[in-house]
């Protein structure tokens, strides 16, 4: 069975896509302390709860796959775009790191950010993590998928993999090579998921808690009420108007719902209107029903918590051909 280690873990949900592909998580890094809290209540495999600059990685088990979800702040529209400048971005090189310390060098590497890292700063943020990996020795694989197309989950999150194989830098030259990169390059582009799940199957059941709902003496009551209509479509609220989401999908989930609640989807149900739940959050990044957040955690960090996320039916995806790439 190939064995996992995991970067920047947050939650689990990678390593938890790992494992359902089959998968051995041997170990995970995270040191947020409320993501740690989650992460320790659900899982038993070893967690290191530190800054990834104080690990010594040739003190800790080697994996056959180092995966992580490395900072995406830095490389973000949304962020000061200062890319490799700002010491959340230079974390990447902290991988890099790990891969060279590890008593034995990864098999395969798969990190996971936003949507745009690739064409951030012109394209050289992009050209840096490539000429790093390779030099390190790894073909590199730049992949976009989307939750929405390539899982049977209505969320729309589209987020760019890295993924690579040790001792394949040149793998592209020689394409009729039987390797790890030119069997994964076989299964792209991904499949597309033939079947979707409706909004409703990913709501909650049962009673929902009044402090979910919108009350009568909300600032912006009149205008939810007035814009939202139906039961069947994932809403928001944009600080000055409502947005509809006529796909039938859920858009996608941020880290920053917990910041306020502007960007908590909302729905209508028989009650009223009301946000997503942070359970709900996490069923629409395909976690089961058995991850649980500790009974006394926030709601603003399960909600930062489950928009931080990966969704695992797409790393469960991934990881069933990266396992066929590597065997």
């Amino acid at each position: 069975m190939s064995t996992v280690g995991g970067l920047f873990s947050g939650i689990g949900g990678i390593e938890t896509g790992f494992e359902k592909a089959g998968f051995k998580i041997l170990w995970s890094n995270e040191n947020d302390p409320y993501s740690v809290r989650s992460f320790q209540h659900n899982y038993k495999h070893k967690l290191y709860p530190d800054d990834i600059r104080k690990l010594n990685f040739k003190k800790i088990k080697p994996v056959d796959v180092l995966v992580g979800g490395f900072p995406c702040q830095a490389f973000s529209v949304a962020g000061y775009r200062k890319g490799f400048r700002d010491p959340r971005g230079n974390l990447f090189f902290e991988i890099c790191r790990a891969i060279t310390e590890l008593p034995k060098m990864p098999k395969a590497i798969m990190l996971e950010n936003v949507k745009n890292i690739r064409g951030h700063d012109n394209g050289k943020t992009a050209r840096v993590i490539t000429k790093s990996l390779r030099e390190l020795g790894y073909s590199v694989f730049w992949n976009l998928f989307n939750t929405s197309i390539h899982t049977d989950i209505p969320q729309n999150r589209e987020r760019t993999f890295i993924i690579g194989f040790k001792d394949e830098a040149d793998w592209d030259f020689e394409p009729n090579k039987k390797t790890s990169s030119s069997i994964f390059n076989s299964h792209l582009p991904l499949v597309k998921s033939k079947a979707k799940k409706k909004l409703k199957e990913m709501f909650d059941k049962g009673d929902i808690d009044e402090r979910y709902y919108y009350k009568q003496d909300a600032y912006m009551y009149k205008h939810l009420k007035k814009a939202i209509v139906s039961k069947n479509t994932v809403y928001q609220w944009r600080r000055v108007y409502v947005r509809e989401n006529k796909s039938g999908e859920c858009p996608t989930l941020t880290a920053n719902m917990g910041t306020g609640g502007h960007n908590v989807p909302l729905i209508k149900d028989d009650l009223g209107i009301r946000k997503l739940t942070p359970r709900e959050c996490l069923n629409f990044q395909g976690f089961p029903k058995s991850f649980k957040f500790p009974d006394d955690m926030p709601i603003s960090q399960r909600y930062k918590q489950a928009g931080n996320a990966v969704t695992v039916n797409l790393i469960q995806k991934i990881a069933k051909i990266l396992n066929k790439s590597i065997a």
